[in-house]
């Protein structure tokens, strides 16, 4: 399979470093085809502004998703966006890893999503209707492609529990996996998790390790999160609630997983 690889921790002796760095030694002696994008070596730019298009300056005040919009129908977008974008349709697996800081990803790699998903690439796409509002959750550009997050964190994995100080990580983790990767279209696997990321031993990290190339061994044949299809027949349209038959009496974000 091709799989791209994106990563962001500035440190490449950290924990994270070790993984990123084991995880693609163990993609590609298993045959796989890998690129990486590691942001913080890149030196990655992560604000949106008027510099993503290559459109001569308009006249007035910037309208982000516009200019994203021009910018993505009349080739004029930043080079290093176009080449992530590539990378993007070349894989067939996308593999994000970072630390959780402050309950979600770096600022970086949010960067990289608000630059990279741009405008009639990965949102804005498809039919609006009264039988279908867009391309979306579950369909879009990236249909048919699986994603998995790789997430440490320095909490205990109690701290992350349904009862537990943190909230449950598997809600922490919705607006990314759900809002983020299953919106344009990916099938999203269970994300990889590694807690007391601070407190690692050699004998830990190697079950850490072979925990990680179990996962990555088995990309093309994980289930999927069974999130709801937003055109799937769940969800009334254009209001996009759940119909009343589903998860009767239920609330919050469970309710959009079958």
């Amino acid at each position: 399979m091709n799989v791209l690889y994106v990563y962001a921790h500035p440190e490449p002796r950290s924990l994270n470093g070790a993984l990123k760095d084991f995880a693609l030694r163990h993609l590609r002696a298993a045959g796989h085809e890998v690129q990486v994008s590691d942001l913080y070596a890149m030196n990655w730019k992560a604000t949106v502004d008027a510099a993503d298009s290559k459109e001569p300056p308009e006249r007035g005040r910037f309208d982000p998703s516009h200019a994203s919009q021009r910018a993505f129908q009349n080739g004029w977008q930043s080079d290093d966006i176009v080449r992530e974008q590539e990378k993007l349709r070349w894989a067939d697996v996308v593999i994000f890893q970072f630390p959780l800081w402050w309950f979600s990803m770096p600022a970086i790699m949010k960067g990289w999503i608000e630059r990279v998903y741009a405008y009639g690439f990965a949102y804005g796409v498809g039919e609006h209707s009264d039988r279908h509002w867009g391309d979306r959750y579950g369909e879009g550009t990236l249909a048919g492609k699986r994603a998995m997050l790789v997430v440490t964190t320095g909490g205990w994995e109690s701290h992350y529990s349904p009862r537990g100080i943190n909230g449950s990580l598997d809600e922490l983790l919705f607006p990314i996996q759900h809002g983020i990767l299953y919106y344009p279209g990916f099938d999203v696997l269970p994300p990889y998790v590694v807690y007391r990321a601070g407190k690692m031993n050699e004998e830990r990290y190697a079950t850490v390790r072979d925990g990680l190339a179990a996962r990555l061994d088995t990309l093309a044949t994980t289930a999927p999160i069974p999130f709801r299809r937003q055109n799937g027949g769940d969800y009334a349209i254009p209001a996009l609630t759940l119909h009343d038959d589903l998860a009767r009496g239920e609330h919050g974000l469970r309710i959009h997983t079958r």
